[in-house]
């Protein structure tokens, strides 16, 4: 879970959610209700049989801007999806519903995922809402086995140190890590933190947690990154094939 607050945001709890007073509309702005917009995606979710396991919610001191991100069960291994959500009442930016293996929600207006929607706060919003959210939710246990088969293929991979010291360079070359991340990528990937990697075989899945593990908290000096390391190893998966 990423879900960042430090710009004047701090976490909120569903009832405090829904203790916050929404703005009166106007000709050109209609205001939906933070707790709304977790509604509508939530209920979606569950009822495309996706099961949320966690969900972190903040708000700014005036209420006017909220930042949540949910996570979602998989049924394919250890891994997590993550829904980003974010909205506002004071025109800052629009409604926002982010999804992704990982999604970067953060209070200084950064907003990235694999897949990002934006809609505006208009007389229509509240009313065209719920069918875009379902429309999103539908097609996403697609999305989800596909990336189940994305990281199947990383676990199948096998890599060689200077295979992986390859990639490493890429990552630094393409923006994912910097310098300062390179050697906790190098020693999660040679001496991982984990049991199941510890005693498992060295494949491109273990050198993409190495990645992970050594991004974690950290994802938003890249918030792209993500899109950016899947393409590189996806690369190397094909290569090796």
């Amino acid at each position: 879970m990423t879900l960042l607050v430090h710009c004047g945001a701090a976490a909120i709890d569903d009832d405090g959610l829904r203790q916050l007073d929404t703005p009166e509309p106007t000709s050109t702005h209609v205001p939906v209700p933070h707790h709304a917009v977790v509604d509508m995606v939530t209920y979606a979710l569950g009822f495309y049989g996706h099961e949320l396991v966690e969900e972190h919610h903040a708000v700014t001191e005036d209420g006017l801007r909220y930042f949540g991100v949910l996570t979602l069960k998989s049924a394919y291994g250890s891994y997590t999806d993550m829904v980003g959500l974010r909205n506002s009442h004071d025109k800052r930016f629009p409604i926002g519903i982010a999804f992704g293996s990982q999604v970067f929600v953060c209070d200084n207006l950064a907003f990235s995922s694999d897949v990002v929607v934006r809609r505006k706060h208009t007389a229509n919003a509240k009313r065209d809402l719920p069918g875009l959210v379902a429309g999103i939710v539908e097609p996403l246990a697609q999305k989800r086995q596909t990336q189940h088969q994305q990281l199947a293929r990383y676990q199948e991979t096998m890599l060689t140190d200077q295979e992986a010291d390859h990639i490493i360079l890429s990552l630094y070359r393409a923006g994912v890590v910097n310098v300062t991340r390179i050697a906790e990528v190098v020693k999660e990937w040679d001496e991982p933190s984990f049991d199941a990697f510890r005693t498992g075989a060295r494949s491109a899945f273990r050198l993409f947690n190495a990645v992970t593990f050594a991004l974690n908290g950290r994802i938003a000096e890249n918030p792209a990154s993500t899109q950016r390391l899947h393409q590189i190893i996806d690369g190397t998966c094909h290569a090796v094939a």
